[in-house]
């Protein structure tokens, strides 16, 4: 069953990665962006009726807002993918795609706004946007830092272990790739009942919690070092700040965001410093046992 589900997994992540599958995501979304320019502006102009005229929005940023949107389910979906890489890996795809969700909230601000833009109803959206795109941006630096200090240390020395760690982590990749697709149901679902997608992304980081703990449990069957034990508990912590900062109001937002990463950083520092040393100990206490 371990084995039939670790296929189903390397097929759908085959697909996902072929080059003519990224051809048809940027393809789609420059014609998704279009289309939506395009629809905004004959609302603008009276020619859709006047009752969906009224239900759709009538500012231009709001198809950059969907284009970002479509773009973040994309790497949402990669997310999924790289969890059975690595736990460092899936953590920093975790904050990058965070990251994108800050600058995508940047635009969210404008598209508040009437158009043409004006100086005085802008001053709030200016000072949101200046708060999400800094948070963005260090958020960028600090991936730049937590992924130049990784190591990828092997939980096991059993080449065996190591695989069996991995196809369990393959068949959490597919559970999650299911609610995925129940979330982007769920979601299509509310665009299509009421023209406003349901909430998606707080959801899903709310799942990641729950996958990050699984993983954290699953990983003492093949290694119970604390230095593993602590490092893997830490990044799921640093996923419920990021599920916090979603469903906080800026400038919140944005500082959440990167006191998660300036932890993930710490907790990197420290355990590529000290595991060497933790590992030594926890051996000679072995040694000494017997």
């Amino acid at each position: 069953m371990l084995r039939q589900l670790t296929r189903v997994f390397d097929r759908l992540q085959a697909a996902f990665d072929s080059p003519r599958h990224k051809r048809l995501l940027s393809l789609g979304l420059v014609v998704a962006f279009v289309a939506a320019l395009a629809v905004i502006e004959l609302a603008r102009v009276g020619l859709l009726g006047e009752r969906l005229a009224a239900a759709l929005p009538r500012n231009h940023f709001h198809a950059i807002e969907l284009a970002f949107y479509l773009l973040l389910a994309y790497e949402v979906t990669s997310l999924t993918f790289a969890i059975a890489r690595s736990v460092s890996t899936a953590a920093g795809k975790q904050f990058e795609i965070f990251s994108l969700i800050l600058l995508r909230r940047s635009f969210e601000a404008f598209a508040e706004l009437d158009e043409p833009i004006r100086w005085p109803q802008a001053q709030d959206a200016v000072l949101h946007m200046v708060s999400d795109a800094a948070g963005g941006l260090l958020l960028f630096v600090g991936l730049g830092f937590f992924y130049g200090l990784q190591k990828h240390r092997p939980l096991s020395a059993d080449v065996e272990e190591r695989e069996r760690f991995i196809a369990a982590k393959k068949v959490i990749a597919l559970l999650l790739i299911g609610a995925l697709v129940v979330l982007a149901l769920r979601s299509a679902w509310g665009v299509v009942t009421s023209l406003h997608p349901t909430a998606f992304f707080e959801p899903f980081y709310t799942v990641l919690i729950f996958a990050d703990v699984m993983v954290v449990l699953i990983s003492i069957r093949y290694s119970t070092s604390y230095h593993a034990v602590f490092r893997n508990s830490g990044l799921a912590v640093a996923t419920v700040m990021l599920r916090l900062a979603l469903s906080s109001p800026p400038p919140y937002t944005s500082l959440l965001g990167v006191a998660g990463i300036v932890f993930a950083l710490g907790l990197t520092a420290a355990y590529e410093r000290f595991a060497p040393v933790l590992k030594r100990v926890e051996g000679e206490e072995a040694l000494g046992s017997r």
